[in-house]
C-alpha cells in the first residue's frame, strides 16, 4: 500500500472518527435541514448543537484521556478489546444521557430524538460485540449515519438524494480506509454495518 493511499485512510479515519458523527449529523439537522428546527432561533440552535458536542464528543473523549493517563487502559486509540470496554460503557451513559435530554425537551423534533436513540443503541451493540472480537467502530457509525438518512430520505417532505448519496460514498470511503490502516478484517466491517444499520431501523420505530 503507498503511503499517499495511507495518508488518505488515516485523514479519513479522523475526520470521520465515530464521536464526530452524531454531531455531523445534528449539525445537518440543526443548521441546514429548512424545517427540522425551524422554531429554534440562531442562539438555541448554537446551543443545542453544543449540548450534542458537549455530551457526545468531548466528554467521552476527555474520559478515554483519563483512563489513559490514569493507566487503566494502554493505548488512547484503543487498540484490543479490552482497552474498548470502560470507554464503551462511558460512551453508553453520554449518549443516553443526551438522548434522554433531548426527547424530555420541548420542540426538539422527533427525527432527532430517533437519531440519538439509535446511537445509543449502536454503541450498546458495539460495547456487546466487544465481547467476542473488536467490531469497527467507524464502521458501525457510519451504518448508524448511513440507514438514518436512508430512513429520513423516504419520510421527509424536504428530502434529497444528494444527502443519502453523499453518506453512501463516505461510508464506502471510510470503510475502505479502515480496512488499509487498521487490523480489522472485512468481518469485523461488515459486522459494524450490519449493527449500525440494525440500530436506527430499531430507533426509528419508536
Amino acid at each position: 500500500m503507498t503511503a499517499i493511499s495511507r495518508f488518505w485512510a488515516n485523514f479519513l479515519s479522523y475526520i470521520f472518527h465515530p464521536l464526530f458523527i452524531s454531531s455531523y449529523v445534528m449539525a445537518f439537522l440543526i443548521f441546514m435541514h429548512p424545517v427540522a428546527f425551524a422554531d429554534f432561533d440562531g442562539q438555541l440552535k448554537l446551543f443545542r448543537f453544543l449540548n450534542i458536542v458537549l455530551c457526545n464528543v468531548f466528554l467521552p473523549a476527555f474520559a478515554v484521556f483519563l483512563l489513559w493517563r490514569l493507566k487503566f487502559i494502554q493505548s488512547i486509540f484503543l487498540r484490543t478489546e479490552k482497552d474498548r470496554i470502560i470507554p464503551y460503557l462511558i460512551a453508553m451513559i453520554f449518549y443516553w444521557w443526551t438522548w434522554d435530554v433531548f426527547k424530555n425537551l420541548a420542540d426538539i423534533p422527533e427525527v432527532a430524538i430517533h437519531f440519538l436513540l439509535g446511537s445509543f443503541l449502536a454503541i450498546c451493540g458495539a460495547w456487546f460485540c466487544n465481547i467476542w472480537f473488536k467490531i469497527s467502530m467507524h464502521a458501525i457509525a457510519m451504518g448508524s449515519a448511513l440507514m438514518f438518512f436512508f430512513l429520513f430520505s423516504f419520510s421527509d417532505a424536504y428530502a434529497s438524494g444528494l444527502y443519502l448519496s453523499i453518506v453512501l460514498l463516505a461510508t464506502g470511503l471510510v470503510c475502505t480506509a479502515r480496512l488499509i490502516v487498521s487490523d480489522h478484517s472485512a468481518f469485523h466491517i461488515w459486522f459494524g454495518l450490519f449493527i449500525g444499520l440494525l440500530s436506527q431501523l430499531i430507533a426509528w420505530q419508536f
